[in-house]
């Protein structure tokens, strides 16, 4: 399914998605979570993007393994050692994007009313935060490592 999109590798397109979105996320749900005021207007773009981060995300981990196992599979030396440390970024960048994507969703969910009360609101917010910083560590971490992995440094 990763394979090929017309003949080439999908990995250079789809990682874009999430190298854009998951920080786009990160600072829309982190000023959602501290400007109650902003709320209203981001509620949309927030609830959107939850869902659609950790689905980028996970493609771009698919289509990378892909592309490790059907063209770099007997990369050694450097190259595969740049190749291995940009990989590894793919499994906690995932489980991170899907937190962020959950407590983003949830923070909407519990900011609407009054049902759910501050302190609730309060740590759905910091957890989301949170997040959110871990998130943009991963993705600048991972696009820098595949980055020199094919550019060099």
């Amino acid at each position: 399914m990763f394979d090929e999109i017309l003949g080439l590798p999908p990995h250079p397109l789809i990682v874009h998605a999430a190298v854009v979105l998951t920080p786009l996320l990160a600072v829309l749900a982190t000023v959602y979570a501290l400007a109650p005021r902003t709320r209203r207007s981001l509620a949309w773009a927030v609830a959107g993007l939850a869902p659609i981060v950790p689905l980028s995300v996970f493609a771009a981990r698919q289509s990378g393994e892909s592309l490790q196992a059907g063209r770099f599979s007997s990369a050694s030396g450097e190259m595969g050692e740049l190749i291995n440390e940009h990989a590894a970024f793919g499994t906690p960048l995932l489980f991170v994007a899907l937190g962020l994507g959950v407590a983003s969703a949830a923070l909407v969910h519990v900011c609407r009313g009054d049902r759910f009360g501050r302190p609730l609101v309060t740590a759905v917010s910091g957890l989301t935060v949170i997040l959110a910083v871990v998130a943009v560590y991963y993705v600048v971490r991972a696009g820098h490592s595949g980055a020199v992995a094919v550019w060099g440094s």
